[in-house]
């Protein structure tokens, strides 16, 4: 094995997918002989040529049309969107088309898009490059979101991603980029688009995150298992469809639950887990499900994000509260 960024891992899943699949096209704004804004396609169009690996006009609603035909025709396309901040230039194609297009054609036509993008924050960026926006295409069936958290999740769920017939949004959380290594097989290998993955095992209380948080909930589980307090941590990996099986297999072991996400607290992932928590396992809950999230405000300018971004104090707080209800 190999140790691995994760920006090295998902570059190795593309690689891996161009060699294996000659319909396989990797393209977007910058992806070519610059290798993209954080580096995540270098190389490749040197290895794969420019027929295979390309760069496109700065046009996102390009960018997803260019996908749904080549889509449409038997290729199998890997877009990226600069900033996921973006794509709402593009949500026309994504959730319009892509998504809908095996109902609308009764299952005749398949959507094999892969559409990439970095998000998140913690890394100073400008406005529009760090906003938390799964939420908006989570809503949206016929299309899968997966955000990795590790760069083995990453490798294994982009080829799952490339490989798969229907659309799926693959979110990288650019705080994870080069923040660590971890070991990554070399050969290729896969990982189920629809399986959460317990990171932590405990029998005290569920945190249930995804992206950079699963790591902050992480630090805040080792900080509590100084006090007593064995706290399990799930990895939704997928946030849409969310694996609630294996949620409530945890709850009803701890049976007290806190959902962690980045993204502002209205209408996001946190609430569908917590609600769905509670359609199945209340009367295995000894308190509330809490959130931890972000406020409802706009993503803020530099100077304020670490004190605006939800941390491991946020996620202790919580968690002892469910604990003394």
């Amino acid at each position: 094995m190999a140790q691995m960024t994760m920006i090295q891992a998902i570059t190795d899943a593309m690689r891996t997918e161009l060699k294996n699949d000659e319909n396989v096209l990797v393209f977007g704004e910058d992806v070519g002989k610059n290798g993209g804004v954080f580096r995540a396609t270098e190389g490749l169009q040197d290895e794969f040529g420019e027929e295979r690996v390309f760069d496109t006009p700065l046009a996102e609603s390009g960018i997803g049309g260019l996908s749904i035909g080549l889509g449409l025709t038997g290729f199998r396309p890997v877009m990226e969107i600069q900033f996921f901040g973006f794509v709402f230039e593009t949500m026309d194609a994504v959730v319009g088309q892509m998504a809908r297009m095996r109902y609308r054609s009764g299952g005749h036509y398949n959507m094999p898009v892969t559409i990439r993008s970095p998000f998140g924050g913690g890394v100073k960026t400008p406005e529009l490059h760090a906003d938390s926006l799964e939420g908006l295409i989570a809503q949206s069936p016929g299309v899968r979101v997966v955000i990795p958290s590790t760069p083995y999740d990453a490798k294994g769920l982009l080829i799952s991603s490339i490989r798969n017939n229907d659309p799926v949004v693959f979110l990288e959380h650019m705080k994870l980029y080069r923040s660590f290594r971890e070991e990554v097989p070399e050969e290729e290998y896969t990982i189920d688009l629809d399986k959460a993955d317990v990171k932590r095992e405990g029998k005290d209380v569920t945190l249930i995150a995804y992206g950079a948080m699963v790591h902050t909930s992480l630090k805040a589980a080792e900080e509590l298992s100084e006090e007593g307090i064995e706290a399990e941590v799930i990895d939704l990996r997928t946030i849409s469809p969310i694996d609630i099986e294996t949620i409530l297999e945890s709850v009803k072991k701890t049976n007290r639950a806190v959902v962690v996400q980045e993204a502002q607290k209205m209408a996001g992932i946190a609430a569908s887990v917590a609600a769905a928590i509670t359609d199945e396992a209340i009367l295995h809950l000894e308190a509330p499900v809490l959130r931890v999230t972000a406020p409802d405000t706009v993503f803020p300018f530099a100077a304020a994000e670490d004190v605006w971004l939800p941390n491991e104090t946020d996620v202790k707080e919580r968690v002892k509260a469910v604990i003394n209800f």
